[in-house]
């Protein structure tokens, strides 16, 4: 039993796709934040182009 648990401490198996879930929360991280800092501004940007659709048509 002790073996098998000093076992899952050295194998490294795994530890690759560990890194990549790593990375891959680091990106997710990184997105959510830059559409909160720039959802302000999208919001106008959205807003004005909807009026100047809704003033062509």
């Amino acid at each position: 039993m002790l073996q098998k648990i000093k076992g899952l401490f050295i194998e490294e198996e795994g530890q690759g796709l560990s890194e990549y879930g790593l990375i891959l929360a680091g990106i997710v991280v990184v997105a959510v934040s830059a559409v909160g800092i720039l959802s302000g501004s999208l919001t106008g940007l959205f807003n004005d182009l909807k009026a100047k659709l809704d003033s062509a048509l």
